[in-house]
């Protein structure tokens, strides 16, 4: 299990790869953590389109996101997921709380679409 990370603006992504079970979800979260503190970002995509397992464990390291992401009121998607840990996270309710998207483009079309609009009504004083 691993993490590869990318940054744009104050939006993370986060490509996980390979079982994300009770022993690797630690290092995951602790990996993931760190990084968002360290570039402060705001915004966090977790590409899943590499993981090949989830159990329990995973679903903690993406509900422990969510409550961080939205402490600093940002957003966090879930892009890329394989029919079996779709159904995994469909089960637990993570989706009525962590948008999914088809892949990573498509969430960060989203959450910059979003940051035009906020910036457009700003501008326009409403």
């Amino acid at each position: 299990m691993h993490v590869k990370f990318q940054m744009t603006d104050d939006i993370l992504i986060a490509s996980v790869f390979g079982e994300l079970d009770h022993h690797s979800a630690a290092a995951v979260r602790d990996e993931i953590d760190q990084t968002m503190e360290a570039f402060q970002c705001r915004h966090l995509i977790l590409d899943f389109e590499k993981v090949t397992f989830m159990d329990s464990s995973g679903i903690g390291v993406v509900l422990g996101r969510y409550n961080k992401v939205t402490r600093k009121d940002g957003r966090i998607f879930l892009a890329g997921c394989s029919e079996f840990v779709e159904k995994i996270l469909y089960m637990a309710g993570v989706f009525s709380l962590v948008d999914r998207q088809k892949n990573v483009q498509d969430a960060l079309c989203l959450l910059k679409g979003q940051r035009q609009m906020q910036m457009e009504v700003s501008a326009s004083g409403e």
